[in-house]
């Protein structure tokens, strides 16, 4: 017998912009040119959360993100007259790179138009896989209105990175390889943008296992769905940068937005340290390199802003893989401050020869390795007679950091600033 909430979900989808006989159709459509991506199960986070973990690995993907299914799925629907007056779309990158692969292979011309701030990479692959690329404005929203005057003026075929229906049931195909892959999933946990990948999935997976919660991720710097959602309305936010620059819009899609606000059950957001730590967890324990916007799901499960029983199974979107690599090293700097593994400390000591090698032994002898060291006098607050030695400290983490500190201030050499 069905549930009051079963019975809901079913009436809603029925209104919505996308069915499920479309995403249907989009996953025979473009079967054979993406990649059906794994979602094993993981205990690289077992200590995270007590619940079964699975990871939909779409960093797998031929373009290295989801991006492929919902590209493809919109060009295939292309006829003759608009293949041959070209397609143009405005992405960050993964969209963007989706676009020129596939657009390149069914002989359609491509312009990309991209963010200035785009990676490195992104641009690089998009170029190479033969797009136009134009780079214009900080965002997403700012290139968007090129492309759209593009559309205007040069009679181009625009390829929404999500707000069309064809796009949003593409990317739905994951929906319906989630629950065919982990068939007792409860839980799925997906990032959230322009909601293109979000709405697809949720409509695929509530319209046949209503019982399965949807929850959305954003990053806190771009929060446009929660924005709309606690408006009731669709609404433009000023976004910032943001480590997640494949999920940083200041507006959620107008076909998106109803989906959404039908189907998924909860919105959450993380910090940018959350996510530079999620990058590094997924890069040491999984052995999975991963986007910032990719690791939001894991992000918003490491700091419990989703709730997970220990009897249930969740799957998290890992939803690209494309990092640039001038980036990664930042990335992996920022997640070893946030977990504690590289420290600063500012300590205060007498200004005499030996004062340095002292404090380098103590630490030393406590596990710790010192990267950096400084000398601050003359521009610091302190007795003339004194010196303070700035460390940057390779570390175990925060408790070992507070065991050095400890030990500084025993041995009375007196510490200033922790960071």
């Amino acid at each position: 017998m069905s549930s009051a909430r079963d019975r809901e979900a079913s009436a809603v989808t029925d209104t919505l912009p996308v069915s499920l006989d479309d995403v249907r159709a989009a996953r025979e459509r473009i079967a054979s040119d993406v990649v059906l991506t794994p979602c094993p199960h993981t205990m690289a986070f077992a200590d995270v959360t007590g619940a079964r973990l699975h990871l939909k690995l779409e960093n797998l993907q031929r373009t290295g993100s989801f991006k492929d299914r919902g590209s493809l799925n919109r060009l295939l629907h292309l006829d003759e007259e608009e293949r041959r007056r070209g397609v143009v779309t405005a992405s960050a990158g993964n969209h963007a790179q989706a676009v020129a692969y596939h657009a390149r292979r069914l002989g359609v011309p491509c312009t990309v138009v991209m963010p200035e701030t785009a990676p490195l990479i992104k641009v690089a692959n998009t170029e190479g896989y033969g797009a136009r690329v134009i780079q214009l404005g900080d965002v997403l929203d700012d290139s968007a209105v090129e492309a759209y005057r593009l559309v205007d003026d040069e009679g181009f075929v625009m390829i929404h990175p999500f707000d069309d229906p064809r796009v949003i049931a593409g990317q739905g195909s994951m929906g319906l390889e989630i629950l065919e892959q982990v068939p007792d999933v409860d839980v799925v946990i997906v990032p959230v943008g322009g909601g293109g990948m979000i709405a697809g999935i949720a409509l695929a997976v509530r319209s046949l296992a209503p019982h399965v919660r949807i929850v959305g991720v954003e990053a806190d710097a771009a929060p446009s769905a929660r924005a709309s959602r606690d408006a009731g309305e669709i609404v433009k936010i000023a976004s910032s940068r943001t480590l997640a620059d494949g999920i940083a819009t200041k507006r959620i899609g107008d076909n998106t937005f109803p989906i959404i606000e039908a189907l998924v059950d909860d919105l959450v957001s993380v910090t940018e340290e959350e996510i530079a730590s999620a990058v590094l967890q997924l890069l040491e324990r999984q052995k999975s390199v991963v986007e910032g916007g990719g690791a939001v799901s894991l992000a918003a499960l490491a700091k419990g802003a989703v709730e997970l029983g220990a009897d249930q199974t969740a799957v998290l979107l890992v939803s690209g893989g494309n990092i640039d690599v001038n980036m990664v090293s930042r990335i992996i700097d920022r997640g070893l401050v946030a977990d504690g593994r590289l420290a600063r400390v500012l300590v205060r000591v007498p200004d005499l020869p030996g004062s340095l090698a002292g404090v380098t032994r103590l630490v030393a002898s406590l596990g710790a390795n010192v990267l950096e060291t400084s000398h601050r006098r003359g521009f610091a607050d302190i007795s003339v007679g004194d010196v303070e030695i700035l460390f940057t400290l390779e570390t175990r983490g925060r408790a070992h950091v507070d065991g050095i500190l400890a030990r500084l201030d025993s041995e009375a050499m007196h510490v200033e600033e922790y960071t």
